[in-house]
């Protein structure tokens, strides 16, 4: 699974296109993930919604995860689940989508990424890295910065991404931090032009990745 740039969709962030367009845009710039949130909408028009994108996702060999509900995640045959602190256990959502599913789990802390590692989540999402208005994170989830990703990736195996308030301006720095990737919602689904947006995106995190592999290389890391 690559996990480089990752998109959360949010239809009240994406003026006047669906977030089936915006997710279309993002895919013909080469978006790796993309995870079905609509947390504002029914579960009836979550469902539908995801059936539309699992068919779009599905012809471009993307990645779609959807946002908390196991169900509907597991009616439109998505590649996976993503859950937070309020959500099912990872073994409880393991046990009804099967040991092939990829199930993400949200953390800010040293010590939540250990657990959800050992509880068997296959990816993290590490946030708010920065400050956000595209979610509600309490304070102590909120602004974490690029040091709390740089702890959390020397805490831990599993993969992850950074999410909140993340721009092609910052991504590099968590990358470079450590994160596999970052997630974002407004920077692709608000853009005037998310094709564009995500390419800036991909560039900004293949720049991280290339800063991290020369301090190894160098011996200044790791």
């Amino acid at each position: 699974m690559n996990l480089d740039t990752y998109l959360v969709t949010d239809d009240g962030l994406s003026g006047n296109r669906s977030t089936l367009e915006v997710v279309e845009a993002a895919i013909a710039s080469g978006i790796d993930v993309v995870q079905l949130r609509e947390k504002g909408t029914s579960a009836r028009s979550r469902y539908e919604l995801g059936l539309e994108l699992r068919e779009t996702t599905r012809e471009a060999s993307v990645t779609l995860i959807v946002n908390d509900r196991v169900d509907i995640a597991a009616a439109v045959d998505a590649d996976g689940v993503h859950l937070g602190d309020e959500d099912l256990p990872v073994a409880a959502a393991r046990e009804q989508l099967g040991p092939d599913a990829i199930i993400g789990r949200s953390v800010s802390t040293i010590q939540a990424a250990r657990a959800a590692e050992r509880a068997g989540a296959d990816y993290l999402g590490v946030g708010a890295v920065f400050a956000t208005d595209s979610k509600d994170t309490e304070a102590a989830q909120s602004e974490l910065g690029v040091e709390r990703v740089r702890r959390i990736d020397e805490a831990v195996d599993v993969p992850f991404v950074a999410i909140g308030g993340v721009t092609p301006a910052n991504a590099s720095d968590v990358v470079a931090a450590g994160a596999d990737g970052v997630a974002v919602i407004s920077t692709i689904a608000a853009a005037d032009d998310p094709e564009t947006a995500t390419r800036e995106l991909h560039e900004a995190v293949a720049a991280g990745k290339e800063s991290r592999t020369g301090d190894r290389t160098d011996g200044h890391n790791g």
